[in-house]
C-alpha cells in the first residue's frame, strides 16, 4: 500500500497537477492539505474520473484536507480536534482505508510569532497530541500525514540561520512534534533516510526552487503497526518544478500491505 500527503496550495487552481500526479505516482491513500475550497466547490466529481473515492472537509479561501482512496471509498471516522469547541478551522479529517486509519492534517502555521497566531499553533498541537495518543493505542495500523508546519530538526532545512524567526523552527513547535515522536510514532522519511538531506517544501520566493533551498515540514508518522510494514519512503520533488505546481511535493510510504486497486473493492 501506498501512502502519500500532498499540501495542494488550492485543489481547484492546480487540479490538473493534481491530477497528473495522482495518474503517475498512484497512492493508495492520498491526503490533502490546504484545499482553499468550500464543501461545495470542492472537485469531487474530478477526483472520482480520476478512479479515487473521496472524503473532504473545506473551508473558504483558507485550510481545508481531504483524504482520497483509489478504487473505494474511504470511511470517515472524524473531522476536527475536540478541546476547542469555537475552532472552525477545517485542520484535521480521519477515514479508514484498506483496514488503516489516516489521520489527515494540516497544523497552523503560526506566523508571525509570538502573538495569536502561534499561539493558536501551541494549542491545536496540543489537542492533535491528545488525540495522537488514543490513535496510536488504537489496535489498527494508523497513520498521521499532512503538512505540519514543523521543521523537526536543522537537518531537515537548507540553512536554519535565515528562519531562526519562523515559527516552524520555534523550540515549542519543535518540542510538540518530539512529544509525538515520544508516544511512539515513527517518522517514516527519517527512517528510511537518516542523513539525507530531504525536503517537501520550496518558497516561491527568493529563487528558493532552482536553488533547493526546502525545508521538510511534511510528514508520515506510523503507529507500532504500521512502522514494522515500512518498505520506502520519499518525495516526488519533481512535482515541484512543474509549471503551476504548489510550493509542496508529495511524500509518500511504501508498506508491505496489500495495495488497493481498482479490482479489490471489498
Amino acid at each position: 500500500m501506498k501512502i502519500a500527503t500532498f499540501n495542494v496550495n488550492g485543489v481547484n487552481g492546480r487540479l490538473p497537477r493534481l491530477l497528473e500526479w495522482l495518474a503517475e505516482s498512484r497512492p493508495d491513500v492520498a491526503c490533502l492539505q490546504e484545499l482553499k475550497s468550500p464543501d461545495e466547490n470542492f472537485p469531487a466529481a474530478a477526483i472520482r474520473a480520476a478512479g479515487y473515492g473521496v472524503v473532504f472537509h473545506g473551508q473558504r479561501s483558507w485550510n481545508g484536507v481531504a483524504i482520497l482512496a483509489r478504487g473505494r471509498e474511504p470511511i470517515e471516522t472524524g473531522r476536527g480536534l475536540d478541546g476547542n469547541s469555537e475552532d472552525s478551522q477545517s485542520r484535521y479529517l480521519e477515514a479508514v482505508v484498506g483496514g488503516v486509519v489516516v489521520g489527515c492534517l494540516y497544523l497552523p502555521n503560526g506566523n508571525p510569532q509570538p502573538g495569536p497566531k502561534f499561539d493558536y499553533k501551541l494549542e491545536w498541537s496540543g489537542r492533535l497530541e491528545v488525540h495522537a495518543r488514543k490513535l496510536y493505542a488504537c489496535g489498527l495500523p494508523a497513520v498521521l500525514a499532512g503538512d505540519f508546519n514543523v521543521v523537526p530538526t536543522d537537518a531537515d532545512i537548507y540553512n536554519p540561520a535565515s528562519w531562526r524567526d519562523d515559527a516552524l523552527l520555534q523550540p515549542e513547535a519543535r518540542a510538540a512534534f518530539a512529544r509525538l515522536l515520544k508516544q511512539g510514532w515513527t517518522d517514516a522519511i527519517r527512517a528510511r533516510h537518516p542523513n539525507e538531506a530531504i525536503y517537501t517544501y520550496w518558497d516561491y520566493w527568493r529563487n528558493r526552487w532552482p536553488r533547493n533551498a526546502g525545508l521538510r515540514i511534511d510528514h508520515l508518522l506510523l503507529n507500532a503497526e504500521l512502522a514494522p510494514l515500512l518498505i520506502d519512503a520519499n518525495v516526488d520533488r519533481e512535482v515541484r518544478g512543474r509549471a503551476g505546481a504548489s510550493d509542496h511535493a508529495p511524500a509518500w510510504v511504501e508498506l508491505d500491505l496489500p495495495s488497493i486497486g481498482l479490482s479489490d473493492k471489498s
